[in-house]
């Protein structure tokens, strides 16, 4: 329980932090259990990318799940992206967390408007957001790049008090706290001591982070090559990118304690667990969020009506197509399509998936009428009347006794999944239909991540550990084909890959850091089909979105099937 944790990591990292956050959430809750921490937060850099997999892994957990981000704000205006001229940074750092509700709509809504709006090599919000949409957020000031401590230490001390004390007027007083961290640093522990006067002089409280980018201090060496995968250096260049020590792990109290060394900030960790404490927002599952149906001859039926009149129509329609080739019809086949067609409707308009119906026949009707060519159905859609009827498939489920039951089970609630094929060349124009029809704020495409596999992260490490090409592709041609092939299955495998693991030690480095990091993201791109559509409220106050730099793809921030399970 978190009434029993004496500190809580409130500024984390994890693998979403794209190649830079060495942290995946099912070891990081694991490790959490084990400290007796019964709460945790993430908070990624401009991104919500790991949201449902918090919560999906803290309840497993039994921990408390704080879901935060750690945004870039603008020195000025977020559309304005001039290079600074003089020599200040294009964006500070700021950690936000979500309190309830209203705090998560308002995050999503912020992380979104930054790359929407703000992105200037980063995603960027501003000040005039925050004043915005602030409800429900509690902020914190960040590490040596938030606004305040960049002014503290650029020895600007009037205006970080400025700043302080704008920070803590926009978030009512007591939603804003001064960050505090136990990572060591000559320059952060200079920063600590004057935070500890700006809380006494300006009645601003503290709180302890770590900025944890790594589980354990020995993961350093492995996140230390993840950040030259990012910047495409090696690990013997000396002007690469890189962590000037090993603390910025996930940290007990007492190794905060220590840390901390002789200045005593024992009130910034017992402020970690208050803060926890007032974060109660929990992601709300399988609650589905149709999209409303438009079609303006429903007239005065509902929506459960007029796919009743459609079906019903359809059969007809289908019925006479069947005649036409095979001539008439016995009643007995009549009665049992007639049956099964109220049966399949009685299910459908029960579970409340009648839009869902209408909205994709309205979509394939739409290429059809266009010459767009659409398969004919796959999948256990195949086994529904209901959509042959309304010319979703173009398969007679009676004729080849597929099963409804496949497709949707009334003992099971679970959403309809209706697997459509459009040909390539029209497939745009669908999207764009379905985005006039329901706007541009409630349609986008689906985000999916490349991860660092077994092959893949085998030539990444070799690279940056600078092993000749020659030597590493001979290692990653020893790990077997397969998705699901992982460097652990490998070595049980591979005698020769077994062999490398004890050979040389550039070549055990090579493995060791390899395991540690295989499996985790490494970028973000556009899922190949995926296209979700909102109910009447905009996409960003369900989830945020994402924009792949220089384009304009917008996706969502939440995978396919964690769009499911958030009922979209």
């Amino acid at each position: 329980m978190i009434e029993n944790s004496s500190f809580v990591n409130l500024h984390v990292h994890t693998e979403f932090s794209l190649l830079d956050g060495a942290i995946t959430i099912k070891r990081m809750m694991q490790k959490a259990n084990n400290l007796g921490m019964g709460s945790v937060a993430i908070t990624d850099h401009g991104n919500m990318f790991g949201a449902v997999q918090l919560f999906e892994q803290a309840k497993e957990q039994g921990i408390r799940p704080v879901l935060g981000c750690e945004v870039y704000v603008a020195p000025g205006k977020r559309q304005d992206r001039s290079p600074s001229n003089d020599g200040q940074p294009n964006a500070y750092h700021l950690v936000l967390l979500v309190m309830n509700e209203a705090g998560y709509r308002n995050l999503s809504r912020l992380v979104t408007l930054g790359y929407l709006e703000g992105f200037y090599y980063r995603p960027r919000i501003d000040m005039d957001l925050l004043r915005e949409f602030n409800e429900g957020l509690i902020a914190l000031s960040a590490c040596l790049q938030g606004s305040v401590p960049y002014c503290i230490g650029s020895g600007r001390i009037d205006e970080a008090k400025l700043k302080a004390r704008e920070f803590a007027s926009i978030f009512d007083k007591d939603r804003f706290y001064l960050e505090v961290q136990a990572n060591k640093l000559q320059e952060q522990i200079a920063l600590n001591r004057v935070l500890r006067e700006f809380s006494t002089e300006l009645s601003i409280p503290l709180v302890a982070t770590n900025d944890c980018h790594y589980l354990d201090r020995g993961d350093s060496v492995g996140h230390d090559a993840l950040l030259c995968v990012q910047t495409g250096k090696t690990v013997d260049d000396p002007k690469r990118l890189k962590f000037s020590s090993d603390e910025f792990f996930f940290k007990s109290r007492r190794e905060m304690e220590e840390a901390f060394g002789e200045d005593d900030f024992s009130d910034a960790l017992d402020n970690t667990v208050d803060v926890a404490l007032r974060c109660e927002y929990e992601m709300e599952f399988g609650n589905y969020k149709p999209p409303v149906y438009h079609n303006p001859d429903v007239g005065t039926l509902n929506l459960d009506g007029f796919l009743i009149k459609n079906s019903r129509k359809g059969l007809e329609k289908r019925l006479a197509q069947r005649e036409e080739i095979e001539g008439e019809l016995s009643p007995d086949l009549i009665k049992e399509y007639n049956d099964r067609l109220e049966f399949e409707l009685s299910v459908i308009t029960k579970m409340g998936f009648s839009g869902y119906f209408l909205i994709v026949a309205d979509f394939i009707g739409y290429a059809l009428r266009k010459d767009i060519p659409v398969g004919p159905g796959r999948g256990s859609a195949a086994g529904s009347l209901v959509a042959y009827c309304l010319e979703i498939t173009n398969l007679d489920p009676i004729k080849y006794d597929l099963l409804f039951e496949r497709f949707l089970n009334p003992e099971r609630v679970s959403m309809p999944d209706i697997d459509v094929d459009f040909c390539i060349n029209g497939r745009d124009d669908v999207i764009k239909y379905v985005t006039d029809v329901y706007g541009e704020d409630k349609v986008c495409q689906i985000i999916t991540f490349g991860t660092m596999k077994a092959k893949g992260v085998i030539r990444d490490v070799g690279r940056v550990l600078n092993i000749p090409y020659g030597e590493v592709d001979k290692i990653a041609k020893l790990v077997p084909d397969g998705p699901k092939v992982t460097l652990e299955k490998a070595l049980e495998e591979e005698p020769e890959l077994k062999k490398i693991e004890n050979g040389s030690e550039s070549e055990r480095q090579l493995l060791k850091i390899a395991r540690s990091l295989e499996n985790q993201a490494r970028h973000a791109s556009t899922h190949a089909s995926g296209v979700v559509i909102s109910d009447d409220r905009p996409l960003m106050e369900h989830l945020p979105l994402y924009q792949a730099p220089g384009t304009k793809d917008l996706m969502t921030q939440f995978t396919m099937e964690q769009g499911k399970r958030s009922g979209l």
